[in-house]
């Protein structure tokens, strides 16, 4: 029998009600009120997210920001600024004790992927982990220069012809795990570099090469457009195969969302909290 799983798609919603349901979903899981749950969402306006570390001030253009009509928010998990617009965003929400959850972050996260892995592979795309192999590659992921999320290949990083394809991020807490990611569809990469502040423009510029090798979206290299509904139907399957489960559709309660709706206007739209570093 596999075990059976909550899946939620919430659609396109706004920067604070995403960051708050993600929140919601892992206090429900931890109060044992829901069993462990996937959810799909896109952003409502395009936004931009920073980690729960980043200093937002030193580290983003709000000008540019603003000019681009971007949400703004931050995550509770770390990693750095990601543009969420032309993509597909998930998140994870599983028990640290479940059975199949490895203790270490590294590990788990491994095992969460698996799931975007068998997404991949069934659009086509040959997707793999890539492991550092040397210390010098391991010591440069402890030491992220950038503000860019998609700059830095993480431990187990997943990525098609040596690109990143795929940036996620984890936080634990009440005793849960809660993995979210960007899966791009498409980049707008310029409007990405716009939004983030450098010392010089060479900076800038170099530091967007590099992300040009490190990084790329799905329809640059699929050969043809795979569209958000096409990639959903493929991740959906991916997790079940990937984590063998079942994944069974659900929807927010009034009640529920109005809990979610809550918690989006006192914590995650308030600068007390985006701009508290």
């Amino acid at each position: 029998m596999k075990e059976k799983w909550t899946f939620i798609d919430s659609g396109n919603c706004d920067p604070y009600y995403n960051m708050a349901l993600d929140e919601a979903l892992l206090e429900w899981h931890s109060e044992g009120k829901i069993p462990p749950t996937i959810r799909f969402y896109g952003w409502n306006p395009a936004t931009l997210s920073i980690g729960y570390f980043q200093k937002a001030e030193k580290e983003i253009d709000f000008d540019m920001v603003k000019k681009h009509n971007l949400g703004f928010v931050r995550r509770p998990t770390g990693g750095r600024g990601v543009l969420h617009e032309h993509e597909l965003t998930y998140s994870v929400i599983v028990s640290e004790e479940h059975p199949d959850m490895p203790k270490t972050v590294t590990e788990a996260y491994r095992v969460i992927s698996q799931g975007l892995l068998e997404g991949f592979k069934l659009l086509g795309l040959d997707a793999y982990f890539a492991v550092p192999k040397t210390e010098e590659e391991k010591n440069s992921l402890k030491n992220p220069r950038s503000s860019v999320c998609f700059d830095a290949p993480s431990w187990y990083e997943l990525v098609v012809e040596g690109r990143k394809i795929a940036g996620s991020a984890q936080t634990r807490q009440k005793g849960v795990i809660l993995q979210h990611g960007s899966i791009l569809l498409d980049l707008d990469e310029d409007k990405l570099f716009s939004v983030f502040k450098y010392p010089s423009d060479r900076v800038k510029e170099r530091m967007q090469r590099a992300f040009r090798e490190k990084a790329v979206a799905i329809n640059a290299i699929a050969g043809r457009t795979i569209g958000l509904e096409e990639a959903k139907e493929a991740f959906q399957k991916g997790f079940e195969l990937g984590l063998t489960i079942e994944l069974e559709p659900y929807t927010l309660t009034a009640e529920e969302r109005k809990y979610v709706e809550h918690l989006a206007k006192t914590k995650y739209a308030s600068d007390e909290w985006n701009f508290r570093r």
